[in-house]
Parts: structure tokens; C-alpha cells; sequence
């Protein structure tokens, strides 16, 4: 399974990734040597996980990643906001 996600970063803003392995990619953003260079900025860790969604191929999941990566943060909060419901 591949998934596009969303993690909250300590200062409050998101981060989008995709990844194979949902575990492992949060431990590596929170690790700070693995993860992306954007949350391994000493403001922006710890990260918790806020969203994701499941893909059966690696492509569909860094298509939809692009497409989370362009939405604003409003729309951002409304995706999470709308699969909490």
C-alpha cells in the first residue's frame, strides 16, 4: 500500500508527503536525520500525523500528493475536517 499523508509540524504549519511505510516515515520526520529537509528544521518537530489517504500504486499517491501540495491551508483544514466527520 502507498499513501499520500499530512502532518501537522510543531510550529503549526503542514507538511505533505508519500511514502510505503506510514510508521516508518512519521519516525524518520520526527528522528530529524531521514525525514525532509522541510520538517527537519528544529522548529518544525515533533510532527503528528493529521491525514492520509491509501493508494494501490506509488504514482496515484505521488499524483494526489502534488495535488494536497498546491490546495491552500484553508483547503488543507477542510480535507481533515471532512474525513473527521
Amino acid at each position: 500500500m502507498n499513501y499520500m499523508y499530512m502532518v501537522r509540524c510543531a510550529d503549526g504549519t503542514f507538511y505533505t508527503g508519500w511514502t510505503n511505510c506510514l510508521e516508518k516515515r512519521i519516525k524518520a520526520h520526527n528522528g530529524g536525520k531521514n525525514g525532509a529537509r522541510y520538517t527537519r528544521a528544529r522548529a518544525k518537530r515533533p510532527v503528528e500525523l493529521v491525514y492520509y489517504e491509501g493508494f494501490s500504486t506509488k504514482e496515484e499517491a505521488m499524483r494526489r500528493e502534488y495535488e494536497v501540495k498546491t490546495f491552500s491551508r484553508r483547503e488543507k483544514m477542510k480535507l481533515m475536517d471532512f474525513e473527521c466527520r
